[in-house]
């Protein structure tokens, strides 16, 4: 009796299989997502409102105009003073972070500013 197994009929059907899922996998159509790009717009809206945060602890917020000068802000004072800032709650808000300022922060201010009826929060980021 013979106590071996021929592999070579196994070994031919893989090598088949495997030619057949070579020719047809370039075939197979994958799904598509359009994710966002950076940089689509020109430039920042004229009329926007800048909030900083830096890695201090200290948050900042100006207009975003030539010559504008930035006032210090508490963090939970973030609605109050975007409010006296703005006509409009339409107004647009940047916030602008450090690399190194803890994403939570970054968050906070935002939620804030969602829940305050600010539709228009944005987040500034740079083109590399």
């Amino acid at each position: 009796m013979m106590n071996e197994i021929n592999v070579v009929p196994y070994i031919d059907v893989t090598l088949v299989l495997l030619i057949i899922f070579m020719v047809t996998a370039p075939m197979i159509v994958t799904g598509t997502i359009d994710l966002p790009k950076v940089g689509q717009a020109s430039q920042a809206p004229v009329a926007a409102l800048e909030l900083t945060i830096r890695q201090d602890g200290s948050t900042t917020i100006r207009r975003n105009t030539e010559g504008e000068k930035e006032k210090p802000i508490a963090r939970d004072e973030i609605v109050s003073a975007v409010k006296s800032m703005s006509p409009s709650m339409e107004i647009p808000v940047i916030i602008s972070a450090e690399k190194s300022v803890r994403y939570e922060h970054v968050i906070s201010a935002m939620d804030q500013l969602q829940r305050a009826g600010f539709t228009r929060v944005g987040l500034n980021l740079r083109k590399e």
